[in-house]
């Protein structure tokens, strides 16, 4: 049977890591890798995670199933965390979460739940997006399109190529939009942009799909849902998928959550009953453990308080990342400009080298970066920084 199987290329990200990781140099630098790393290099455990999962080990009494839900107050703490808890989609019963294993469980749920609604096929994506939105959706079924969102010569968003674009979009598709810290450019909407672009959404009658994995990077978490809850209450149907990978440090405990807006209580009900029997047919139930951690967390008002104070340790050693390395290119020999790096949000940037410079800066400085030039800030520390910028100059120098 299996004779009949082609071997596949590995995933151009993780292939990245297996060569980073079997490469001998001393002096090699991963920034291809999206996960949050402090100045030692490290990606720990957050002290708030630590406490939350003493809690949970002292008082647990039962590894029994979840529903295909998952965990209640999880769902609940989750929603507040997005929606505010006195949101009037929450008060009039419109909305309803659901647990999910990450951020990508929760879209390919949502991608089955558009395929059953039937009205909604076709799903509009950023050039460029996140790697894995077009093979995660298209492969469950649904049609993916493009639409423009970053200019690679001015380093920054091409508002009006993508106003005009969403304009001629057809009526009652949906567009996929992140919430914050674009992913892979770190170029975020204005909030002028954001009420823009839904003006046209509600124009044109098209569904909001927000991605949100990284609430809290941009701003607090409570700035980065600004336009969530405003979206919300404007639009009668909305979907909403999320993630606890980054801002909880819960990368391998796969926690994330799926949120759909509907027009009434009663199509609430009748979406969750179709989604919640999609994940039933998929994977069942969803794994609790890092569920449970994120509701422990955010219903203890001084582990909270712990919690927001690391995400924003964070999120300050990004900003500072992105000021140093700009800062160190603009001092040495680069030709070019990358003031860019500064206007960015979150984790991510794309630098702006071509795929043979992104080749060249691997193979003779063993600095790994994915073949877009995209960037993870997070890898940049001040071990590293001086002998980085030399290296991104010197293949950057014409000749």
């Amino acid at each position: 049977m299996f004779e009949t199987l082609e071997k596949l290329q590995p995933d151009p990200i993780l292939g990245l890591i297996a060569a980073y990781n079997g490469d001998p140099r001393p002096a090699k630098v991963d920034l291809g890798a999206g996960v949050f790393r402090t100045e030692a290099g490290q990606t720990p455990v957050m002290r708030a995670v630590k406490a939350a999962e003493k809690t949970l080990l002292d008082t647990q009494t039962s590894k029994t199933y979840t529903g295909s839900e998952g965990d209640a107050q999880y769902n609940a703490a989750i929603q507040a965390l997005i929606f505010g808890a006195d949101h009037e989609c929450i008060r009039d019963g419109r909305v309803w979460t659901i647990d999910a294993p990450g951020g990508s469980g929760a879209l390919r749920v949502a991608a089955w739940l558009l395929l059953r609604a039937e009205k909604s096929k076709r799903v509009w994506v950023s050039d460029p997006t996140w790697a894995n939105h077009i093979p995660l959706l298209g492969s469950a079924g649904l049609e993916l399109k493009t639409y423009p969102y970053y200019d690679v010569a001015t380093r920054g968003i091409n508002f009006d190529a993508m106003l005009d674009a969403l304009n001629a979009v057809p009526e009652g598709d949906t567009v996929l939009l992140h919430a914050s810290c674009h992913n892979p450019t770190g170029a975020d909407l204005s909030h002028k942009q954001w009420r823009a672009i839904a003006d046209v959404l509600e124009r044109r009658h098209l569904l909001p799909f927000l991605d949100m994995a990284y609430q809290g990077f941009a701003g607090t978490v409570d700035e980065d849902v600004v336009i969530v809850r405003e979206l919300a209450a404007r639009f009668p149907e909305m979907i909403l998928a999320s993630s606890c990978s980054k801002n909880f440090g819960l990368y391998r405990d796969r926690v994330g959550a799926l949120s759909v807006v509907a027009r009434s209580a009663d199509e609430a009900a009748a979406s969750w009953s179709q989604a919640v029997n999609i994940v039933r047919r998929i994977y069942s139930v969803p794994p609790n453990h890092g569920a449970a951690v994120v509701a422990t967390i955010l219903d203890d008002s001084p582990l909270r308080a712990v919690w927001i104070d690391e995400l924003d340790g964070m999120r300050a050693r990004l900003n500072a990342n992105r000021d140093a390395l700009a800062d160190a290119l603009a001092a040495g020999p680069a030709e070019r400009d990358f003031s860019h790096l500064r206007r960015g949000y979150g984790m991510f940037s794309i630098l702006g080298l071509s795929p043979a410079e992104v080749a060249r800066i691997r193979d003779e400085y063993a600095v790994y970066m994915v073949g877009s030039s995209r960037i993870n800030i997070a890898g940049v520390t001040q071990a590293n920084l001086a002998y980085l910028a030399d290296a991104i100059a010197a293949v950057c120098a014409p000749g």
